[in-house]
């Protein structure tokens, strides 16, 4: 028996999932791949290992099989399944979070700007996963200890916007093959220094951790180790005068990618501290010019990110659901700051 575990499936599901191989001897003898699995990965149930084969994640020479399939000498057998939870708790709490759609399957939720998706580097309370704990309390199929709890994808503390929660563990595999796929609809908007040039277009880069920043990304050529292939499509919507509304339409979902794509682009994020947008980068520094931008970054103190539109196909019905939401209040309001001065 031959057995890979690849340290790296994608970047939007390599911190949550797993991706064996195995190889069947050739004296294997016929055996059902949900016992056979079972056998080989520690820690999957055979549960688990079914609805991963429901959700198209288990595949035997090429192919997606089901659960009752019997294993064969040499087949090469692939699968990708949750980590199991760790030790950490999640501790329930009562935080008001806006879900605007849940079902059987899944829930999608528009996060306020400032809330933390996930407990980790010194937010171990009040954070989005915190808050569904206390929703799913009683759901027996919604694992509070497990600090992945239902997420496919995430958004940044102080990005706002939708993201789409899984209730069990087919929801989660079906709609993480999505986003590893890349067949999720997602659209942001930003607003940004200056004006793209040209107006409408495509930033198509490699993105890396930054060696002089840790805390930063970075666009790295594609010869450069570390980086990974990012595209993001973009659109100005409305131009100001020092800065732009700009939609954000993303092919990849890597670190801070519009963030750092706009800041490769001459554009950073209006009030990006990480990546340099707190700072006057356009327009003439008046003393009044400066009291204005002071206002706006006392408006929206944080980056003017939002997600604001999200599409994906249905884990049960296989419809095409499509969600949008309307500007947060700190980002709408910033919009009509500066169109008084327009």
């Amino acid at each position: 028996m031959i057995e890979e575990n690849i340290d790296e499936f994608s970047e939007e599901l390599a911190s949550r999932f797993e991706h064996y191989r195995f190889i069947a001897d050739p004296g294997q003898t016929l055996v059902r791949i949900d016992k056979f699995l079972t056998d080989k990965i520690s820690n999957a149930s055979r549960t688990k290992i079914q609805a991963a084969a429901e959700a198209g994640n288990i595949l035997v020479n090429d192919n997606p099989i089901k659960s009752n399939y019997k294993v064969k000498p040499n087949d090469v057998i692939t699968i990708v399944l949750d980590y199991p939870p760790r030790d950490t708790e999640i501790i329930p709490q009562n935080i008001p979070i806006n879900i605007v759609y849940e079902d059987e399957d899944l829930l999608v939720v528009n996060k306020a700007p400032g809330m933390v998706v996930h407990p980790g580097h010194g937010n171990f309370e009040g954070t989005l996963l915190n808050a569904l704990a206390y929703h799913f309390e009683g759901n027996k199929t919604f694992q509070a200890s497990d600090p992945r709890l239902g997420l496919v994808h995430r958004i940044d503390k102080d990005t706002s916007g939708l993201l789409v929660v899984a209730k069990n563990d087919y929801a989660k595999m079906f709609l993480s093959r999505q986003f590893f796929e890349k067949t999720t609809d997602r659209l942001y908007q930003a607003l940004v220094w200056g004006r793209p040039d040209p107006k409408d277009g495509t930033v198509d880069t490699y993105i890396g951790r930054n060696p002089k920043d840790r805390l930063q990304m970075a666009v790295y050529t594609a010869d450069q180790e570390g980086g990974k292939h990012a595209v993001t499509h973009y659109k100005t919507l409305a131009t100001y005068n020092y800065v732009s509304l700009v939609e954000c339409k993303l092919e990849t979902g890597r670190t801070h990618q519009i963030r750092v794509h706009m800041k490769h682009k001459g554009c950073p994020l209006f009030n990006d501290e990480r990546y340099g947008g707190d700072q006057i980068l356009k327009g003439i520094p008046s003393s009044s010019y400066k009291q204005f931008i002071k206002k706006c970054f006392e408006i929206c103190p944080r980056q003017a990110l939002h997600a604001k539109t999200l599409g994906f196909e249905h884990p049960r019905t296989h419809e095409r659901m499509f969600f949008n939401s309307e500007l947060p209040e700190d980002f709408a309001s910033l919009l009509k700051k500066w169109e008084e001065i327009v």
